[in-house]
């Protein structure tokens, strides 16, 4: 039987972390939790799966030991709030902006 894991997403963003990036209109979508081959959920945003080496962290833990892309979730991780990926996410939504002109640059003096 497997386990139902809570999603935190909401609207294509993650309203519980305070500077989550909205994932709408950016054609990317948002991935739920998973658990990966040492049953531990990745991507729920609680990081306390039992199994976890966070859990059992020692002087003689090997960090290698969460290495690799089982441990990283592809939507909900912090990578996505450095200034770079954010603005990867803003080029792919400025091709949807509502109230773009190709030849007239609507934000002309409203700064």
């Amino acid at each position: 039987m497997e386990k139902e894991i809570e999603s935190p997403i909401f609207d294509e963003t993650q309203p519980h972390q305070i500077h989550a990036p909205s994932f709408k209109g950016t054609g990317i979508r948002m991935q739920p939790p998973f658990v990966n081959t040492h049953g531990v959920v990745i991507g729920d945003s609680q990081y306390n799966s039992p199994n976890s080496p966070l859990n059992e962290w020692s002087d003689e833990t090997d960090p290698s030991v969460m290495a690799g892309d089982e441990w990283v979730h592809p939507t909900n991780d912090i990578g996505w709030n450095t200034a770079e990926n954010r603005a990867l996410l803003e080029e792919k939504r400025s091709e949807l902006a509502p109230f773009t002109h190709p030849d007239k640059d609507v934000g002309y003096g409203a700064d």
